[in-house]
């Protein structure tokens, strides 16, 4: 039997339920921590970043506007869908992050684990952040979580996948919509998520991911008037970059998550969660 060439696989970005490629045409090399070439990632340009502000919003009313029940049972199927491709998920972390393939294995267990915890706390969210507050008069007065809009994520640099979900899913599960832009060093764990996210009845547009150079990436993220919230995860390393992204955020009054040390593995808590979230308060009269 002669020897069959390999099929090198083509990544692509995950917009509004697509996988274009980046209109720029451009692509760079992402390698393993031995230098290693692994595969051409598209380098995504600063219309591909508009394009998907454009899909996220487009998503957001269907999105917010599900039940949080069924928002829940869409991340259950995500988690579901993960399992079934673990092993791959496993070699593109250990190559990512340069890792045993038992150690990797672990972080997949833990970001599939972690999809779980989050679809969860779907249907618990309002009763933790809500409240029936006390008032002088005959009224009823009310206060509910809704989501904020669309949330830029800059995907955490250190951690290619367990990090990457820990900021994915608190934001969609409470009816965000997203755009990610994966880590630049480690971008292919992020974008086969996307080729599960396709396949497993997540809306296209609530979660939308580029690949490149996450400064090109954010600085127009930071500045668009329709993102509503920013999440810097991913810009944790350059203290100078972020800085720069929280004053471009500040000209639509985005909520702005500034980045911190995390433990990814940890129990996340709802820090999170609750971070792109308002808080609508409603009065009604009792009839007293």
């Amino acid at each position: 039997m002669s020897e069959r060439l390999s099929v090198l696989k083509t990544y692509k970005l995950f917009v509004g339920g697509k996988f274009p490629r980046s209109e720029s045409g451009r692509v760079y090399e992402v390698t393993d921590t031995k230098g290693t070439w692994l595969a051409n990632a598209p380098l995504a340009s600063r219309k591909d970043a508009r394009d998907a502000v454009v899909a996220a919003r487009k998503a957001f009313g269907g999105w917010s506007g599900a039940t949080a029940y069924n928002r829940g049972q869409i991340l259950y199927r995500v988690a579901e869908m993960l399992e079934g491709r673990r092993g791959q998920f496993v070699h593109e972390v250990a190559d990512a992050e340069g890792l045993s393939k038992s150690k990797a294995g672990l972080q997949v267990d833990a970001a599939i684990d972690r999809w779980v915890w989050y679809a969860g706390w779907s249907d618990k969210t309002a009763q933790i952040a809500g409240s029936a507050n006390p008032v002088a008069g005959p009224y009823f007065n009310l206060s509910a979580p809704e989501p904020t809009g669309v949330v830029a994520l800059l995907a955490p640099q250190d951690s290619s996948f367990l990090g990457l979900v820990s900021v994915i899913a608190p934001a969609i599960v409470t009816g965000n919509t997203t755009v990610v832009v994966a880590a630049e060093a480690a971008p292919l764990p992020a974008l086969s998520l996307a080729e599960v996210l396709a396949t497993s009845d997540l809306p296209g547009g609530v979660v939308n991911v580029l690949s490149g150079r996450t400064a090109e990436l954010a600085a127009p993220l930071a500045a668009h008037q329709d993102v509503n919230a920013i999440d810097l995860a991913g810009a944790g390393a350059d203290a100078e970059l972020a800085t720069e992204l929280e004053k471009a955020a500040a000209d639509n009054l985005k909520r702005v998550l500034r980045p911190q040390p995390v433990d990814w593995p940890a129990t996340p808590g709802t820090a999170r969660l609750l971070a792109f979230l308002e808080t609508k308060t409603v009065w009604h009269p009792t009839g007293a």
